[in-house]
């Protein structure tokens, strides 16, 4: 089992920024892709970005491309987001989530571990 411990997430101003955490333990070494998805109200769950555990590769959604950035810190098995730029249409849960098979995808259901969730609430 793994278990994944989001931080970080909080009331903000337009155009301001936040960095969320995921920390992981457990039997992290079966990990190979940590990712980041969001739910706001009424809506269904979005991915917005990726990163390869272990070959450090990155991905993320068109809508956040150029303003999120997912990071790791492997000595701390934590995994980061750094949203600069935040928008209203940012409001939303974050989730952490990782993945055990090595390929990286969007889609939530792939994924095997979730954390609790932190909010985010962008006001304009």
């Amino acid at each position: 089992q793994v278990q994944l411990v989001e931080s970080g997430g909080g009331l903000v101003q337009a155009g301001d920024s936040l960095r969320l955490s995921c920390e992981a333990s457990g039997r992290v070494f079966t990990i190979w892709t940590m990712a980041w998805f969001r739910q706001a109200p009424g809506k269904e769950r979005e991915f917005v970005a990726h990163t390869n555990w272990r070959a450090g590769s990155t991905y993320s959604a068109d809508s956040v491309k150029g303003r999120f950035t997912v990071s790791i810190l492997g000595a701390k098995n934590t995994v980061y987001l750094q949203m600069n730029s935040l928008k209203p249409e940012d409001t939303a849960v974050y989730y952490c989530a990782a993945r055990r098979a090595v390929l990286t995808t969007t889609d939530p259901k792939s994924y095997d571990y979730w954390g609790q969730g932190t909010q985010v609430t962008v006001s304009s």
